[in-house]
């Protein structure tokens, strides 16, 4: 969950989240690191009143300035290319789940064989909300799936642009007409992970939340066998 003036990102409840979260503080610390080296640089020029007659046509000086800027972008492309590598990959799921995005609603669909479960997911109104809840976030159906197990998402639209996105797992899939997106699911913990839809999709754009529900395997298939 975010919390009031939370600057950073929200926990990792997901291998995928701590890949992108250390993805970042990796790039954020290249980033600083040639900052500080260009101020140096920079103080030294202007604080100097020496110098070099040849400055402008040294060939080693330029060789270095070429070469640096290669080195910084393969450091930083390497991590990335990994990252993206393991958002896309998606190998034996315990099971599949297609999410469609209405206005302005989600509707979810368990696409085994061995489960027939379709419902939709509607914003808990604020009259209706259970003490504790969470407004404009908690919904009346979640979607469940088990922990400490992988889950594909099949991501489509029935109307117009979506955006299913939840933060804390480090998911964002777009849900466009006519096309359908695919991410993989891996929570390591139990628990509820808010997220909402993160397309300007209309009037009720901010009216139309994500709740996962992550449950062990045991819980999970009671939960399973309940909805048959």
């Amino acid at each position: 969950m975010p919390q009031p003036l939370q600057m950073g990102f929200q926990d990792a409840s997901s291998p995928l989240m701590e890949e992108l979260m250390f993805l970042h503080d990796h790039t954020l610390l290249v980033i600083f690191t040639i900052s500080i080296a260009v101020l140096l640089l920079s103080s030294s020029i202007l604080t100097t009143r020496l110098t070099h007659t040849n400055i402008l046509n040294v060939h080693e000086l330029e060789s270095v300035w070429t070469i640096m800027p290669t080195m910084v972008l393969i450091m930083t492309a390497i991590p990335s290319l990994r990252v993206l590598y393991l958002m896309e990959e998606v190998t034996d799921p315990y099971m599949t789940i297609k999410a469609t995005g209405h206005q302005w609603f989600w509707n979810y669909e368990y696409t085994d064989e061995n489960m027939n479960i379709t419902f939709d997911s509607y914003m808990t109104q604020t009259n209706d909300l259970p003490q504790g809840s969470f407004r404009l976030l908690e919904v009346d159906n979640r979607m469940v799936i088990p922990a400490h197990t992988q889950t594909r998402i099949l991501v489509s639209v029935e109307d117009v642009l979506h955006s299913w996105a939840i933060p804390s797992l480090g998911i964002k899939a777009d849900a466009i007409p006519g096309r359908l997106n695919q991410v993989l699911m891996f929570p390591s913990r139990n628990g509820l992970f808010f997220g909402q839809c993160s397309e300007i999709c209309g009037i009720n754009h901010s009216f139309m939340p994500i709740v996962i529900e992550s449950l062990p395997i045991s819980n999970f298939e009671t939960w399973l066998n309940n909805q048959e």
